[in-house]
């Protein structure tokens, strides 16, 4: 009991609270729906700013401690994590206090505007059922691959040793710091996520990641059709049945993002493709959804996009390359959609964490 207590607590408690942190500087329309400040979007934000606080942890620790280096982590990282939590309901009291002092009568028209038809709700059963059946199998038919004696047995390393990237997987003897794999520390976060739980981390990795992990990228997607169906809601949960299936029947190649989202999900380039990738795409959404939707505040966005370039380095060392290339991408096409030649520099400036981390891999290597 206490083991699923410890799971609520760091996979849902704490990244909700420390996702009210960007959460208070998301837009806030002008009729007082909070359409970007929604749990989905709490959670979202609050695993993109903890993953971001681990990498500032842990790669320094991998890099210049010698010994007992996860030990460090642990420490360091839960008084982070239990420092922002506190700092994300302080920031939830505070928005809260304030929209007491605002509020406004709940009009007719806004219960008319929320009442769903009976077809909509009949899609999005089947959709939950698709995400249930996924849930499922992903649970109780794991799947077992050659990557697993490396990242999974790193977890279980850390978890058992004190040490990160030590000790070669395949053979437990001492070996040089593999820069490749070392700066991708997703696998330390689900130690930690082990130790704090008390639980084997192969346990962890087959079993807890996918309830975790598989509803996040959901999360992402659906966030995404809620802007480009803004005018025609009803769509959004046809978009998430195509989404669905798609993810069910994309296993024509080892290779696809489909095959890790469903059969890897707790490996750092899983994570990459199914959630880092979708959720760039959402941000510039936010940010360059038109003139009409566009906000004035939008601090907490570009926050969360900065974050975003560093959850990357956590996931993996191609990832930090791919999402700055996809930005540099975005930005020029931007630049001539929006007629305005500052984007492209605000976007390489959220890409300074990208530098750092290229910068910090060539010197190791």
């Amino acid at each position: 009991m206490m083991q699923i207590i410890n799971f609520i607590f760091w996979l849902v408690a704490v990244p909700f609270c420390i996702g009210q942190i960007p959460a208070y500087f998301l837009p806030e329309e002008r009729n007082g729906d909070d359409t970007k400040r929604n749990p989905g979007v709490i959670f979202l934000a609050g695993y993109l700013l903890m993953w971001s606080v681990f990498e500032i942890i842990a790669v320094p620790a991998v890099i210049l401690i010698q010994y007992d280096n996860f030990l460090f982590v642990l420490r360091w990282f839960m008084a982070a994590a239990i420092l922002l939590s506190a700092a994300g309901i302080l920031l939830w009291y505070v928005r809260e206090k304030r929209r007491r002092e605002e509020v406004r009568p709940v009009l007719l028209s806004d219960l008319v505007r929320h009442k769903v038809r009976p077809e909509v709700k009949v899609e999005w059963l089947i959709f939950l059922a698709l995400v249930g059946f996924q849930l499922y199998m992903s649970v109780t038919r794991a799947s077992f691959d050659g990557d697993d004696a490396y990242y999974v047995v790193q977890s279980l390393m850390a978890q058992q040793n004190g040490g990160m990237y030590k000790n070669l997987p395949y053979t437990g003897r001492s070996s040089p710091l593999d820069v490749r794999h070392a700066l991708a520390v997703f696998p330390m976060w689900l130690a930690f996520v082990a130790v704090k739980a008390d639980v084997h981390a192969t346990i962890v990795a087959h079993v807890v990641m996918p309830l975790v992990l598989i509803p996040l990228s959901y999360l992402v997607y659906y966030e995404i059709a809620k802007v480009l169906f803004a005018s025609r809601r009803e769509n959004v949960p046809v978009f998430m049945i195509i989404m669905g299936m798609f993810q069910m029947f994309g296993n024509v190649s080892i290779y696809t993002n489909e095959t890790f989202f469903l059969t890897r999900t707790w490996q750092g380039k899983a994570v990459a493709g199914s959630f880092v990738i979708p959720m760039l795409f959402l941000l510039l959404l936010w940010l360059y959804a038109g003139e009409k939707k566009r906000e004035k505040q939008n601090a907490g966005i570009w926050f969360m996009l900065v974050c975003l370039n560093m959850t990357a380095g956590v996931c993996s060392s191609i990832a930090v390359f791919l999402l700055a290339i996809l930005l540099a991408a975005a930005a020029f096409c931007l630049m001539f959609v929006e007629r305005d030649v500052r984007i492209p520099v605000k976007l390489g400036l959220t890409c300074i964490p990208n530098v750092v981390y290229v910068l910090v891999y060539l010197m190791l290597k």
